[in-house]
């Protein structure tokens, strides 16, 4: 009988999008197959500490039954009273290490196989997780520290886009100083450049947390201070009259894309209400496009992916032009939601890839690319003579 795969479930975080980890790891424990993996939940509460939760099957029946609302939540349980650990540093341990040291004696460090980091936004989703992670020696699903950070980073991840051949909207980046010494010569600078309608944006956040779209100067300053709020970098990017088009990647080195969805938001745009708040979305799956143009836009998700580096998974966003038709890539999410009613998840199952063997396949992602990275040397000998 194979042995289970000890499986950490990371959620929660220090970020905005907290309460969007915790809607996505319900949904991926609630279809991991039990047979297969012993789950441990390491939940990081909005303060930034990392919490296990002990006796991990109890814990997975009990996340089981508070999906169905028959129980309490599992989740909250950890992040409130779950032991206070740390990853052990040490590569070769793979172990989250309990905080206070008297309780080493009677708990011993759990041990974890892999880590599927279920975090979105900042100290999760950009890179600094991912970095820990590797310092552990701990195998994790999804980008490594490079595809998370330029992820996360909508202008950097614009320029890749753009030196990678791809097409992208006009935008111009902002700093928060830049804004709050001279509003005044930016708003014209953003004028001469790009005019109305825009998009305003902090560079650094998902969901479309801080977005506000813009179609006058008298409500440029309201967005730009919106932003502000979220990220010493502001994106403004030129609004175009698009339909939305979405598309997921999976793979590592050999990365493949699924049949793309079009979302159809019940506001003026795919904002953070429109997402999770307010009933009247409506996600088409697979998107009605030609054969041609879900061919172009399987092949572009796949460039970007590649253009910033990713691994694992990733959701490709895209704007098609309602007039021209032209397609540009929008952004792409290294970490896309999980939650039933998430994009990413839906894709792979329209094209034939259910949830759970989805689950599975990110979770052998993840141990390939360990396995991989072991190959790399790290010491230097000259040779003598």
């Amino acid at each position: 009988m194979n042995k289970r795969l000890r499986l950490g479930i990371l959620f929660g975080g220090r970020s905005g999008e907290h309460d969007v980890s915790l809607r996505s790891a319900a949904s991926v424990i609630q279809a991991l197959d039990p047979a297969k993996y012993e789950v441990v939940l390491i939940g990081i509460t909005r303060e930034g500490h990392w919490r296990v939760g002990a006796g991990a099957q109890s814990l997975l029946s009990e996340a089981r039954g508070a999906l169905s609302g028959r129980g309490p939540d599992p989740f909250q349980n950890v992040l409130e009273n779950g032991q206070e650990v740390t990853p052990s540093a040490d590569p070769s341990g793979a172990q989250l290490v309990p905080l206070d040291v008297s309780s080493l004696a009677r708990t011993p460090a759990p041990k974890l196989d892999v880590i599927f980091p279920v975090l979105h936004g900042t100290f999760g989703e950009d890179g600094t997780v991912q970095g820990l992670l590797d310092l552990a020696g701990i195998p994790y699903v999804g980008a490594g520290v490079l595809g998370s950070a330029a992820g996360m980073d909508k202008d950097v991840m614009k320029r890749l886009f753009r030196d990678a051949g791809l097409p992208v909207v006009p935008w111009q980046v902002v700093l928060r100083s830049e804004w709050q010494q001279d509003a005044a010569a930016v708003r014209r600078r953003i004028e001469r450049k790009l005019g109305y309608p825009l998009f305003i944006k902090p560079a650094n956040l998902g969901s479309s947390l801080g977005i506000s779209k813009v179609r006058k100067t008298r409500e440029l300053a309201a967005a730009m201070d919106l932003a502000a709020q979220y990220d010493r970098k502001i994106l403004v990017e030129k609004a175009v009259n698009a339909r939305e088009i979405e598309c997921s990647v999976l793979g590592n080195d050999q990365p493949e894309a699924s049949l793309p969805g079009e979302v159809i938001p019940v506001n003026d745009f795919y904002d953070y209400e429109a997402k999770y708040l307010k009933e009247g979305s409506q996600l088409i799956i697979p998107a009605r496009l030609s054969p041609r143009k879900t061919k172009q836009v399987q092949e572009l998700a796949v460039r970007a992916f590649r253009a910033v580096d990713c691994a694992g998974m990733a959701r490709v966003d895209f704007l098609m032009d309602r007039k021209t038709g032209k397609v540009f890539v929008n952004e792409l999410n290294t970490i896309p939601g999980f939650t039933s009613i998430s994009m990413y998840p839906k894709m792979w199952e329209a094209s034939g890839l259910s949830y759970p063997k989805l689950l599975d396949r990110l979770i052998e992602l993840a141990l390939e690319r360990h396995r991989e990275k072991t190959q790399t040397r790290y010491d230097y000998k000259p040779s003598s003579g």
